[in-house]
């Protein structure tokens, strides 16, 4: 199967890096459990509108961006690895054209097992027999645009319930799902 797996929020912590950067270079004492709606960085951080907080999260100060150095999830890694002997994990991240770079960068560094990345608003438009992702936004337009494929809502505090999208709570979960999946295309087809 063809696994179209989001970064942001399913494998790397976007909200403990930006976090972590802001709370050293602002002083302030910011926790990630502050994070339960989509745009909170609008709202926690000083920035007057979320378009200084990107540009902040960008090359501010001429290095790189907040998502050159983030940290992955537990239990992500292991789960794409051991997904990958029998799937292709197709990376579907919606990034900033600033971005690019410092996203195939990490994706590198992190060895995350796969051979298809797409920087992309409309997931949709790649093709996979699974999804996964945290935005309520990219869930709902994949329910819509891709009614074969199963959607999955990776359950975080800034999202919530798409119907038609099942809930995954974490990685072990996600591999146990998928497991199931792949007996139900092992069968031969009825004749």
């Amino acid at each position: 199967m063809r696994l179209g797996i989001d970064l942001d929020g399913v494998v790397a912590n976007f909200n403990l890096g930006w976090i972590t950067r802001y709370n050293v270079e602002f002083g302030t004492k910011l926790t990630e459990d502050l994070v339960d709606h989509w745009d909170a960085a609008g709202d926690l951080t000083h920035f007057p509108d979320l378009s200084e907080f990107w540009d902040w999260a960008g090359a501010a100060g001429g290095g790189p961006s907040v998502f050159r150095n983030l940290t992955t999830y537990p239990g992500s890694l292991a789960t794409l690895n051991e997904l990958a002997m029998n799937h292709d994990i197709v990376v579907l991240s919606m990034k900033p054209d600033w971005a690019a770079a410092d996203t195939f960068a990490w994706v590198a560094d992190k060895r995350i097992p796969t051979r298809e990345i797409h920087l992309l608003r409309d997931k949709w438009k790649v093709d996979c027999d699974v999804y996964l992702d945290d935005s309520y936004q990219a869930v709902q337009a994949l329910v819509e645009h891709r009614p074969d494929s199963i959607v999955c809502r990776f359950v975080r505090p800034w999202n919530e319930p798409v119907a038609g999208a099942r809930d995954i709570h974490d990685w072990s979960e996600f591999c146990s799902f998928i497991k199931e999946e792949e007996c139900v295309w092992s069968q031969p087809a009825p004749v």
